[in-house]
């Protein structure tokens, strides 16, 4: 399989994909749409149509879904849950949030599996690594569920770590934002934008992208990362056919 770079800077081939394997990253967030919290059909269905073009161009899909938008496991503070207990009540969010996903991009006609870090065999498939990439080769759209089944992890290490393991050229992280930027653009006037930034870079700035184990990860195994705004139409399909959107997180 030739290299992330090499692979962003080829000819696109006939079908217009700039990347063979990908993983998106989706936090639980983006599924809540504008009523603030839970599953907002409209959203996931919106989002099922952005995944079902990039489906259309031959691309091998995996995904990762976080569960902020049911149980985030930094709450537990306030509410006095232990910290294990309450990454594992986050772990199950991202399987509820995987189930809605897998519900509307069939809905779509994308052929689907949800694999679960944790084992619930009447709800999803276990992951298995061999399983999952044997999905992706057969064309269908894997959902990565309940992070890596350990607490003290978020899901943007999953992301880190699933992408390894399955061989994937890049992550690509949807979020609210149009790219990485030195400043919260949303709260800073004037915040100024990376159009490519080292993993390292973003290490020592202490900018928001990913937490900075799944940063690391990715550095170590120079594994890039685009980020990009979900919320504009067509962006995903944009980011697999090579077009310059977001930015670029690169060795």
């Amino acid at each position: 399989m030739a290299t992330a770079d090499t692979a962003a800077k080829k000819d696109t081939d006939k079908s217009g994909r700039a990347y063979e394997r990908v993983v998106l990253k989706l936090s639980g967030e983006s599924l809540q749409g504008s009523q603030g919290y839970g599953i907002h059909a409209e959203t996931v269905h919106a989002i099922a149509r952005e995944v079902k073009a990039a489906y259309d161009l031959g691309v091998q899909l995996a995904i990762v879904v976080g569960g902020g938008n049911i149980f985030r496991g930094t709450r537990q503070k306030s509410l006095a849950i232990d910290r294990a207990t309450g990454d594992h009540m986050g772990m199950l969010a991202t399987v509820i949030n995987g189930l809605a996903l897998l519900d509307a991009l069939e809905k779509q006609g994308c052929y689907t599996r949800l694999m679960s870090a944790i084992e619930m065999h009447q709800v999803a498939e276990p992951f298995i690594r061999r399983r999952a990439t044997r999905h992706l080769e057969k064309g269908r759209i894997v959902i990565f569920a309940a992070g890596t089944g350990n607490p003290y992890f978020s899901t943007d290490t999953a992301a880190a770590l699933r992408a390894m393991e399955i061989h994937a050229q890049v992550i690509l992280k949807a979020t609210r934002v149009d790219g990485i930027y030195d400043a919260d653009p949303e709260k800073v006037p004037g915040a100024k934008k990376f159009e490519t930034i080292s993993h390292m870079d973003v290490i020592q700035k202490g900018l928001s992208v990913m937490d900075s184990t799944a940063i690391s990860l990715c550095m170590d195994n120079k594994l890039p990362i685009i980020i990009f705004n979900l919320s504009v139409p067509g962006n995903i399909k944009r980011v697999v056919m090579g077009e310059k959107v977001g930015s670029t997180v690169r060795t």
